[in-house]
This record gives structure tokens, sequence and C-alpha cells, in this order.
């Protein structure tokens, strides 16, 4: 594999929201390095990544445990990002659509830019996994088939599944191979930047007394899936950010004349 195959599985971010083992987070390490992925993102973690179980976990991978990056929120770890895929081990009433890692993972390697830009794979807390706030700042959703029986994977494990199946699309498997072609548009506006318009969002539509806040947070999770299903591009979501400006200055305009 060339250098530039190298940098677009090193732009996936692997996001671990509130880790509670170093033995997991050692060997989720080991495996990215395996994988050929090396940014790590910790949020509010429970344990210490440079704990000794987890570096004698990570065994020749201990870079990415010192590379790894803590914040204290999910969407501050996707700064930067345009594209977001969540793990989820169940289906949620009102969640987002589920689909399988082979079929969404390669998604997240359809970049074009150069360097390539961050993408993010994000996995829950270890006892609960991710809750249904936290999935909606992907634009799309994966759970592994498992059991029934005992569906419930390890953290670990779990990357690893999703890792392989990233490495193994872009080397171009004889069932997984790199989607191009994709009809996303290339400069898909990044995640944080989203993220910054539903506040601005949320603060108009509070002031006209479309939203209350004790309906807040249900009404805005459909707004952001909403836009996650449209994709906006960055100039079309400055475009819209641009209108919510104009909006407020209207609003505080005509009360300054009453």
């Amino acid at each position: 594999m060339d250098s530039i195959d190298e940098r677009v599985l090193q732009a996936v971010r692997i996001i671990l929201v509130e880790p509670a083992g170093p033995l997991n987070v050692g060997s989720i390490a080991r495996v990215m390095k395996n994988m050929g992925l090396s940014q790590l993102v910790l949020v509010q973690p429970h344990c210490d990544p440079l704990d000794p179980q987890a570096q004698q976990m990570a065994v020749h991978a201990q870079s990415v445990l010192h590379q790894a990056v803590v914040v204290q929120s999910l969407p501050e770890a996707l700064t930067g990002c345009q594209r977001a895929i969540a793990t989820t081990a169940r289906e949620r009433a009102d969640g987002p659509p589920l689909e399988l890692p082979e079929v969404a993972l390669p998604w997240l390697l359809e970049n074009p830019a150069e360097p390539p830009g961050p993408a993010a794979l994000i996995f829950g807390p270890e006892d609960r996994g991710l809750s249904n706030g936290e999935l909606n700042y992907a634009q799309r959703t994966v759970a592994i088939p498992s059991s029934e029986i005992y569906p419930s994977l390890n953290l670990a494990q779990a990357v690893a599944v999703c890792t392989y199946l990233l490495r193994r699309s872009w080397l171009g498997g004889p069932d997984l191979k790199p989607q191009s072609g994709s009809s996303v548009p290339a400069d898909l506006a990044p995640l944080d930047q989203l993220e910054a318009m539903l506040s601005d969002l949320e603060q108009l539509l509070l002031t006209i007394g479309y939203l209350y806040p004790h309906t807040a947070v249900s009404r805005m999770e459909k707004f952001r899936r909403l836009l996650h299903c449209s994709g906006p591009t960055a100039q079309e979501l400055a475009m819209l950010r641009g209108i919510l400006r104009q909006l407020d200055w209207a609003l505080q305009a005509n009360r300054g004349k009453s």
C-alpha cells in the first residue's frame, strides 16, 4: 500500500465516549495501529490512557496512547470532521436507521481532498453504549450483526471489527470495494460548523416562540437529523447562517421601532 492510502486511513478518528477500562483502551490502540489508524480521541474518559495496563495491552502501539486527545464533549471531538458514523448494538425508537458496517464504513474513506480531511467513527461507553442524543451527532449509524442471545460486543472487539472492515474496504476486498462517485458533496460542511448553525437556529426559534425550553432538545434533534440527511455543503451552510443572522437583525430592528 502506498503512502496516500495510509494517510486516508489515518485521517479517520476513533472516538471513544467515556471509556471505562484501560485494558480496552490499550487493546484499541493496538488494533488501530494494526489497521493503519492513529487518531484516538477520548471523550471524558474514566481511565488514564497511559495507565500501565493500557500500555501493556497496546504492546508496540503505545504511540497511539501517547498521541491520544482527551476532550470534554462529543461535539468537541468532532471538530473539523465532515463525516461521522456512530455505532450501536440495537435499534432505537425514533433513532436513526441502522446500516451494516460493510455498507456504511467505506463512506468515511470517500474523501478526495489532499491531504484527506478528518472523519470519525464513534463508540459508546462499555456499560450503556451511545445515547440517542449522541447517535444524532453522526450522519449514519451502524450495528454489527451479532447473536440475539448475546448481542453486546466488548468495546475493543467492536473497534477491531470496524477498523478491519475499513482497511479491507480501502484495500478493495472481493466484496468490499472503496465507493467512488458518491452523491455526497466533496465539500460537505464540517460538523462543528453545522452545530454552530443549529445553535443559532435554536436561539432564533426560541425568540420567536416556535420552540419552548421544555421541547427545544427534542425538536432540535429532528432538525439535526434533517440536516444530516440533506448533507449541506460548507457554502450552503454559510448561506443558511447568513439568513439566520439577517432574520435576527430584522427582529431586533423591528423591536427598536415599537
